[in-house]
C-alpha cells in the first residue's frame, strides 16, 4: 500500500491536520514514521477516519469509537452498545418531534396570547419536568 503524508491524508479525508494529530494523540490512528518532518500513514488510515467519522456522526464519544478498534485497527464493534445508542437517537428524535410540533402549534395557535392556551402550557409544564420526548395532547 502507497504511504500518504499528513497533508494528503488531511486533503483527501477532509480531516484537518490538527485533528488528525489529536486522533493520533488519543490512539485512534497512527502514523508509521516521518518523512522529513511530515508524519507518515498507511493508505488504510482513510477507511479508519471514514469509520470515525461514522461514529462521531452517530453521537460516540472519542473514547467510545475508540473502543471500536481491536489490536491491529481492525474494527471491533460492542453491538449493544450500537442498540444502546439506536435507543438514545430514539430518545432524542422523540425529543425533537415533540419540540417541533409544539412550536408549530405556538407559530398557529388560535389563543389570544400564548398563557392562554391549553396546548402550550403543556409544553412548558413538559419542558420543565423534563418529559419533552412526550408528545403533547392535541388541543387548542
Amino acid at each position: 500500500m502507497q504511504d500518504l503524508d499528513i497533508a494528503q491524508v488531511s486533503r483527501q479525508s477532509g480531516v484537518p491536520a490538527s485533528t488528525l494529530r489529536f486522533y493520533e494523540e488519543k490512539g485512534l490512528i497512527a502514523s508509521h514514521g516521518r518523512h522529513g518532518l511530515r508524519r507518515q500513514y498507511s493508505a488504510s488510515v482513510l477507511e479508519r477516519l471514514s469509520l470515525i467519522a461514522l461514529g462521531r456522526a452517530a453521537g460516540f464519544s472519542l473514547d467510545e469509537i475508540g473502543l471500536m478498534f481491536a489490536e491491529g485497527g481492525r474494527p471491533r464493534i460492542d453491538r449493544q452498545l450500537l442498540a444502546d445508542k439506536a435507543e438514545e437517537l430514539d430518545r432524542t428524535i422523540r425529543r425533537m418531534i415533540a419540540m417541533r410540533n409544539g412550536l408549530r402549534h405556538a407559530a398557529v395557535c388560535p389563543a389570544p396570547s400564548h398563557s392562554e392556551c391549553p396546548t402550550f402550557q403543556r409544553l412548558l409544564r413538559a419542558a420543565s419536568s423534563g418529559r419533552m420526548g412526550t408528545p403533547p395532547k392535541t388541543g387548542r
